[in-house]
């Protein structure tokens, strides 16, 4: 230790049992270091208290921190506004040394997923944020990316027990269960509500049901919940299997949207003359969310900000490439509620 008091690299080093040139790799995010070598180097980090000099840090990079996005594609238009919030903070944090690259791959392809992931290299990038799909080959491709030394940070969907690094997002379960304790006061008298998913291979879709019916069976036992059903986070599945639930339970007086698909959804509601019928929760501010909380066919749309997950990515990034010290602590991405009253 220096005589001021300062930790060294060389402390560090002395600690951990590593040489110079590991150190040197850890604190910069290359490849090449084993995830026992990396543990035990981020231990000795903190059993001494050593604290990173970013700037210098970043000096000795010969490149930005370099973060791929892949983002579904297609008509899920919290995914468009979501792409376009990359392309925005992108531009942001280039004159932080961050380069964010935007990937589009068709929504719920497994195999488009881990293909972008495969093709995600160290020589260019240092992290990749994904849209993650609950399912082998995407838990395979987790675990072949880290291992070539790229962080991994699930965005808006999680992947628990995988080899990824961090999640962004808002908390899914605390987001099902506003809108049981919600729906539950919209139907004093009881009923049957019916749920409405993407997929349940989306762990923020299934989280968002598991804290629905734990509300529900506690709070509400009057309410039964019929489904969910699965319409693809896409118009016209979503038409239909919305169309199949309603003919299925004509007695239908709430319906819970934890996905997208919302424009299919209205429109079985419309073709059927139940729109303002029924109490409806949906979830994301977007066209179709918007409008229909304008004609009173939504009553409430749980909403989380693209922008804000973006920063939160880039922040997340930073800590995960230049240690913890890089950016502020973790704060939660907020879940806000819209009404028709509050609408911007």
């Amino acid at each position: 230790m220096e005589s001021g008091g300062r930790v060294t690299v060389h402390d560090l080093a002395r600690a951990a049992g590593v040489s110079l040139a590991t150190i040197d790799r850890v604190l910069n995010g290359r490849p090449g270091v084993r995830p026992a070598t990396a543990q035990k180097v981020e231990a000795a980090i903190a059993r001494i208290g050593f604290r990173r000099d970013l700037t210098a840090s970043m000096l000795a990079r010969a490149r930005d921190i370099g973060v791929r996005v892949i983002v579904p594609q297609g008509t899920n238009q919290f995914f468009g506004k979501l792409a376009e919030a990359v392309e925005t903070v992108g531009r942001q944090m280039r004159a932080e040394r961050m380069r964010l690259d935007l990937v589009r791959v068709r929504a719920l392809d497994t195999k488009a997923l881990a293909e972008a992931l495969d093709a995600t290299g160290p020589d260019h990038y240092d992290c990749a944020a994904i849209v993650a799909i609950d399912k082998p080959e995407v838990h395979a491709a987790v675990a072949r990316a880290a291992s070539r030394g790229i962080k991994i940070i699930t965005l808006v969907s999680d992947l628990p027990n995988s080899a990824r690094h961090e999640f962004v997002g808002i908390d899914n379960i605390a987001a099902g269960r506003t809108a049981a304790s919600l729906m539950g006061r919209f139907l004093p008298q009881g009923g049957t509500v019916g749920l409405v998913a993407g997929s349940r291979e989306l762990i923020d879709h299934a989280e968002r049901i598991e804290g629905f019916r734990a509300v529900m069976k506690e709070e509400f036992p009057a309410i039964a919940i019929a489904g969910p059903v699965e319409g693809q986070d896409a118009f016209a599945p979503t038409l239909e299997a919305t169309r199949s639930l309603l003919a299925k339970h004509p007695e239908l007086a709430g319906l819970y949207n934890v996905g997208a698909g919302n424009a299919g959804m209205l429109m079985a509601l419309s073709e059927i003359g139940r729109a303002g019928t029924l109490r409806v929760i949906a979830h994301e501010l977007t066209g179709p969310t918007r409008a229909g909380l304008s004609a009173g066919s939504i009553d409430l749309v749980l909403d989380q900000s693209p922008e804000d997950e973006i920063h939160a990515v880039c922040a997340t990034a930073r800590r995960l490439v230049l240690g913890p010290d890089a950016a502020p602590p973790r704060a939660s991405i907020g879940i806000k509620v819209f009404l028709r009253d509050n609408l911007r």
